[in-house]
């Protein structure tokens, strides 16, 4: 594994899918605005992305299990586990990020397409309103460096510190706590970054003693590693 600083891929908008590419995943709301507004949005965009990653057990729909709403044109309730491996996760007020493994070259697609209308359509029957929600496509930055992927998992789990007053665990929005073995779950996959520090063979990890200190204590800005990651 090499650990060198590496580019920021060019521009997300234009996405080359690669089946076991792995992705980080980002969008915003349209003209900035909040796209969580309460516990209740944050859960349901949290349960949606549980429910497609996770065998389904059920015919009803995800919006209907959580709110009460069933949707008169239901989507495809296809289980995409096999297809997806969610590998980070961070939701703020405004935008969201995702670390992605898709086994499928169009694994990726399926996903989002799924996740972000049926979000979209539960937000805007919940705040009577209509239109767009997210700031055009979803970006997705294709990942082909270690240093790249590791100091991205930590950039996207430090995104919380000034809300939570570097107390980052406690942010129940990202999953930095399944990292840290506080919670668990079926439908996020946590070994495949932690394996790196489990065998710590790098230089740069060697005196690094789990993934707390790395993401908590690295001495260099993660923004100043991995380049530009701030959304457009």
């Amino acid at each position: 594994m090499s650990i060198n600083l590496c580019v920021m891929p060019s521009r997300n908008t234009v996405k080359q899918y690669l089946e076991n590419g792995l992705y980080h995943i980002y969008n915003r709301g349209v003209e900035k605005r909040d796209i969580f507004l309460d516990d209740q949005d944050y859960n349901v965009f949290l349960h949606l992305l549980k429910f497609y990653l996770s065998p389904i057990k059920s015919e009803k729909h995800p919006l209907s299990e959580l709110t009460g709403f069933n949707p008169v044109r239901v989507r495809p309730l296809a289980n995409l586990g096999e297809e997806v491996e969610l590998l980070c996760y961070c939701l703020m007020p405004n935008h969201f990020h995702l670390l992605i493994k898709q086994k499928t070259q169009d694994g990726m697609k399926k996903l989002l397409r799924r996740l972000l209308t049926t979000y979209a359509m539960y937000f805007n029957r919940r705040y009577d309103r209509v239109g767009h929600l997210f700031q055009g496509i979803y970006k997705a930055a294709l990942i082909t460096n270690d240093s790249y992927l590791l100091h991205l998992s930590r950039y996207i789990h430090l995104n919380p510190r000034e809300m939570t007053r570097f107390n980052l665990v406690s942010y129940p929005y990202s999953s930095y706590a399944y990292y840290l073995g506080e919670k668990k779950a079926g439908w996020l996959n946590t070994d495949f970054i932690l394996s790196y520090f489990k065998e710590a063979k790098d230089p740069e990890l060697k005196d690094i003693n789990s993934y707390k200190e790395f993401v908590e204590s690295f001495a260099q800005d993660p923004k100043e590693i991995i380049g530009a990651l701030t959304l457009e």
